[in-house]
């Protein structure tokens, strides 16, 4: 079969007219809903792709007098001289093994809650626990942290009242380098837990009512009905937000351990955005700790992307 040149060329036009017809169409339609998208895009564009211009740094003898250009270029430098800090592989250690441990409690934590959410009966109870539960959310780190040191003071807190009620002598629970993972990821579920729970009690919401009253009539009882029918309505937004955590895992919060880390707990508490903070702004070494930085984030980057990977051949549901 044959084409004819000059029809095909005549189609062209018309087709991008027909394209850009459509775009018109589609932003008349909503363009009130993109012009409330409009700060987010601003937000992201401002303070998140602007800013990636000042890595540039991290491969500069950058010197705050002679700006960025006109710095002296040093290559890979910093990023080797990282590498090469007795403190390497105890920071990433440090790091990964506490990332590690907020993603495994605390992931699995509003999971949990959501499916004891669900199977309460009593409305005013269930409202009163997700009331509860969301509050310490809005708390910002500095209070939760102060809060936190409070309830763990050895003279004062509640948790030593409690101990020296049972009989045992009180513990000086932010001196104990063993005890700090379990203070930050137990201080994490507490502030977050609720919040993180919205999500899956919307999954929730998209399971259809017959599939449990067909689970009922075979005879399966509360237990089996929340394995095979609750779990699995929500487990593509369980895998989506465990994609995301795995990138975090290198990304933990650098506000609380900073509020609960002290030189006593060091040894398991300093983390690379800790020592990031110390050698950027403490010892003003920017090219230093940018190129740290930017080691973290190709790190975070390989982790997230190896998760969807394995999500996307193991299963149907990924990120992209």
């Amino acid at each position: 079969m044959s084409t004819n040149p000059s029809a095909a060329l005549a189609a062209e036009p018309a087709s991008q007219r027909s394209k850009q017809a459509s775009y018109w169409k589609q932003w008349k339609r909503g363009k009130y809903l993109f012009l409330l998208f409009l700060p987010t895009l601003l937000f992201y564009v401002l303070f998140k792709y602007v800013p990636m211009f000042g890595l540039i740094i991290s491969f500069k003898n950058y010197n705050l007098f002679k700006g960025v250009w006109e710095s002296e270029w040093v290559g890979f430098k910093y990023y080797k001289l990282f590498w090469e800090n007795p403190d390497f592989f105890k920071l990433i250690y440090n790091t990964f093994i506490l990332g590690v441990y907020r993603l495994v409690f605390g992931f699995s934590a509003p999971i949990i809650l959501a499916l004891l959410l669900n199977e309460a009966r009593h409305a005013l109870f269930k409202r009163f626990v997700q009331t509860v539960s969301y509050l310490p959310h809005f708390i910002s780190n500095v209070v939760a942290a102060s809060m936190v040191l409070m309830f763990l003071s050895p003279s004062s807190g509640i948790v030593n009242h409690i101990i020296q009620w049972l009989g045992f002598e009180p513990i000086n629970f932010m001196v104990m380098p063993g005890m700090f993972r379990s203070v930050y990821v137990v201080s994490e579920i507490w502030q977050h837990v609720g919040w993180e729970t919205i999500i899956y009690l919307a999954a929730l919401t998209s399971i259809d009512p017959q599939l449990y009253e067909a689970a009922e009539m075979d005879g399966a009882d509360r237990w089996r009905r929340m394995l095979h029918v609750t779990l699995p309505g929500i487990a593509p937004a369980i895998v989506i937000v465990f994609i995301l955590n795995v990138g975090h895992v290198l990304d933990i919060g650098f506000e609380k351990v900073f509020l609960l880390y002290n030189p006593a707990i060091y040894e398991t508490a300093d983390i690379i955005s800790t020592y990031v903070y110390r050698t950027g702004i403490g010892q003003g070494n920017y090219s230093y700790a940018t190129a740290i930085d930017l080691f973290t984030g190709i790190v975070s980057l390989i982790f997230i992307y190896s998760a969807n990977w394995v999500s996307r051949r193991v299963g149907e549901t990924s990120l992209w």
